[in-house]
């Protein structure tokens, strides 16, 4: 622990006027108030505040700071009044540890209640001295780091939960990143601990493949700006696994695509030499478009400014480079801390910056219940949501991108599945219109209406997704149904039988099916022929026609389908006119396991694209010519499908044996290969790998993804 003396000398470091007097009497309250008293871990309870305030003194704060934080828990935890605390160290203190106070005596009906209701009285002491929010960082933060002693899951999870939620946020507000990062990371160690481990390995294979690349960087990084004679400190490091986890997640790509996996630091003097270093590092390396941002112009809500552009540095290494000054610098590691009243005045610190706070007022004003409140907070503090409301008033949390098809299944299933309409903010706009945080969504529904396959292109919720794919499975089984049964109603009449379940029944063990609705469906996808359902029901019977099945058919590697020789395969899509001719369009390369169409072509059959193919435009004025399509799902359907994909992969050698090698593995073949452009650094190539459908093309996808020599792997659609 944190010794008496040491704690004051700490605070004298960066503040000669320490009030010595103040911090002796808070350690020596706070150590006597704990007492006895004991944490999971076994330490004593006194090391938590003590700790708390030794975070604090890393951000350089003030004595009347640290005296809260020694003092921040004993008022819950002890028999210590406000009254007496302000008696002995002043209002101003009390009224800090009263802000700070998790409250957990407030007796509330639930926990989500009781939580909800700390948070609002912990907003309202926020506002009137940001200071409780710095100590309340602090708190959670040496709460977080000893969370493993904690020996149940669950409770370890939501606390976890609840840091990633609330307060890594708000850190980010105030722009104090670094303990931001560390709530982050340690958070997401207890949410998705596989995945951590995963992203964890990743990391330490790149830090044994780049070995001294980091030093490597730095030191060229300081030799060109030597040259250049621009003075400036220079620094790497390496970026936290849960800030690659959730780039990964958001972008959709993979580990080797993240370029600041690694990131360097130029600090220079004033803001002329910022854009001059700018100039240096793309002078010298190639910038990746796209990939320049300038938050000195254009600061963060949180007063974070700096330049940052990616470039191809050494060994064809894609790097995040920050430029900023000493004071930017200052800001960007401590945010609101590096302002204080050491320093500036406390009216400075209340900047527009921070008018974040005063609009978190404004929604504790209007909030009926704390946790309406809470959630109207969320809205405030998240950039990954959109938080919308219901014609009562109700909020909806949706994830970013969401449409009124969404929102519609996140209030009710049934209502999304009749959803017909929608009205935002009074106006009736298009289903797939992407929704805005605040906006008030009217769902209107209809009692004939049903869930559109369409909708899936343009959704993004699990939960719509899902209710949609199971309402068109339903309907899908009862069209088939509806089918099979006519079909065979029409077969029996034509073998002069009389149609009945009950022969039926006593075919249902010999076609290994499970009930006579389940015949219906199967005859209906053409699974089943009519003709043996008959001689099933009727064993022994002679057909009164020879009714041989048309000859097999699956796809050569031109594009079209032909008959296969050795007949054991199957028509591997229904909806087809036996005898017609059928054509896999290359604009989109359909697959088994993609939802498909076909559009009639005179003297060219059926063309069959995917649901979503740019191309179905062009016949949108001829429904006639449309046919509903689906792969049929038999055992025995043809091995494999042509599926072409673009891969953007380093030039160097045993790349293309490295691909080569990862696609076998996964079970496929690579048919065709067709390099379309080659420079120093990378080629891009179009791959066209022999697959059984869609999602052994997704296993091939991900597979090369995570290989160190593909920088991009797509599916082509075009």
């Amino acid at each position: 622990m944190i010794r008496q003396y040491e704690l004051v000398e700490r605070v004298r470091s960066y503040d000669p006027k320490v009030d010595e007097t103040l911090l002796n009497r808070a350690y020596i309250y706070s150590m006597k108030a704990h007492g006895t008293q004991l944490r999971a871990s076994g330490d004593p309870y006194f090391s938590h505040p003590l700790e708390v305030a030794g975070i604090l003194t890393d951000m350089k704060l003030d004595s009347a700071t640290i005296a809260t934080a020694l003092l921040h828990d004993v008022v819950e935890d002890t028999d210590a009044k406000v009254e007496e605390l302000a008696e002995m160290f002043g209002p101003k203190i009390a009224e800090l540890v009263d802000g700070v106070t998790k409250l957990s005596r407030i007796e509330m009906q639930t926990e989500h209640a009781r939580h909800a209701e700390n948070f609002r009285k912990f907003v309202l002491a926020m506002s009137n001295d940001i200071r409780v929010l710095l100590v309340k960082l602090a708190d959670r933060l040496h709460n977080m780091r000893t969370l493993h002693y904690i020996k149940k899951p669950e409770k370890r999870r939501r606390i976890a939960m609840e840091t990633l939620e609330i307060y890594a946020p708000l850190a980010e507000r105030i722009g104090i990143r670094d303990i931001k990062e560390e709530l982050e990371e340690l958070s997401f160690q207890q949410i998705e601990p596989e995945v951590w481990e995963t992203v964890n390995a990743r990391l330490g294979y790149l830090r044994d493949e780049a070995g001294t690349l980091v030093d490597e960087v730095v030191e060229e990084l300081v030799e060109t700006m030597r040259a250049e004679k621009v003075p400036a400190q220079v620094s790497g490091r390496e970026k936290r696994p849960y800030s690659i986890w959730r780039k990964m997640e958001s972008t959709n790509a993979p580990f080797e695509q993240i370029s600041d996996v690694m990131a360097f630091r130029i600090v220079v003097e004033d803001l002329p030499t910022c854009y001059r270093a700018l100039g240096i590092v793309h002078g010298k390396w190639s910038m990746v478009p796209g990939r320049f941002k300038d938050y000195i112009s254009t600061p963060k809500r949180n007063g974070y400014q700096s330049l940052h552009t990616t470039v191809i540095g050494p060994k064809r290494t894609r790097i995040e480079i920050q430029i900023r000054t000493r004071e930017m610098h200052e800001i960007a590691e401590l945010g609101v801390a590096a302002h204080w009243q050491y320093k500036q005045s406390a009216e400075k610190v209340d900047g527009s910056r921070y008018r974040w706070i005063r609009a978190l007022l404004e929604i504790l004003e209007n909030a009926s219940t704390p946790e309406e409140f809470l959630e109207h907070t969320k809205l405030e503090m998240f950039n990954d949501q959109v938080f919308c409301f219901t014609p009562k008033g109700d909020l909806i949390s949706l994830p970013k991108g969401s449409t009124p098809v969404d929102f519609a299944y996140a209030v009710h299933t049934e209502i999304g599945n009749r959803c017909v309409g929608a009205k935002v903010n009074g106006r009736l706009l298009p289903l797939r219109h992407q929704l805005h945080n605040g906006d008030q969504v009217d769902i209107l529904t209809s009692k004939g209406q049903e869930p559109s396959p369409r909708w899936e292109n343009f959704i993004v919720t699990g939960k719509a997704r899902s209710a949609i794919r199971r309402a068109v499975r339903q309907n899908q089984r009862e069209e088939y149904e509806g089918l099979g049964k006519t079909i065979l109603e029409r077969a029996f009449e034509a073998e002069d039988l009389d149609f009945s379940e009950r022969a039926l029944t006593s075919s249902l063990l010999k076609l290994k099916r499970q009930t006579i609705e389940d015949v219906f469906f199967h005859v209906g996808q053409g699974h089943l022929s009519a003709y043996d359902v008959i001689l099933a029901a009727f064993p022994g019977l002679k057909l009164k026609e020879d009714h041989k099945r048309l000859p097999p058919v699956t796809r050569d590697w031109s594009g079209d389908w032909a008959k296969e020789r050795n007949g054991a395969s199957a028509i591997p899509i229904s909806g087809l006119t036996p005898g017609m001719a059928v054509h896999l369009s290359d604009c989109c390369h359909p697959l088994p396991g993609d939802r498909i169409v076909g559009i009639l072509s005179q003297g060219q059959g059926v063309m069959v694209h995917t649901i979503d193919c740019e191309e179905l435009s062009d016949f949108s004025e001829a429904p006639e010519r449309w046919l509903d399509l689906a792969w049929q799902t038999q055992e025995d359907m043809p091995a494999f499908f042509a599926g072409r994909l673009k891969l953007i992969v380093l030039n160097e050698m045993g790349a293309l044996a490295n691909i080569a090698s990862l696609v076998a593995k996964q079970g496929g073949n690579i048919s065709n290969l067709k390099i379309t452009e080659r420079d120093h650094e990378f080629y891009t190539m179009l791959v066209d790998v022999e697959v059984r459908n869609v999602r052994h093309l997704i296993e091939i996808l991900t597979s090369l993804r995570a290989s160190r020599v593909v920088n991009s792997a797509d599916r082509l659609r075009e």
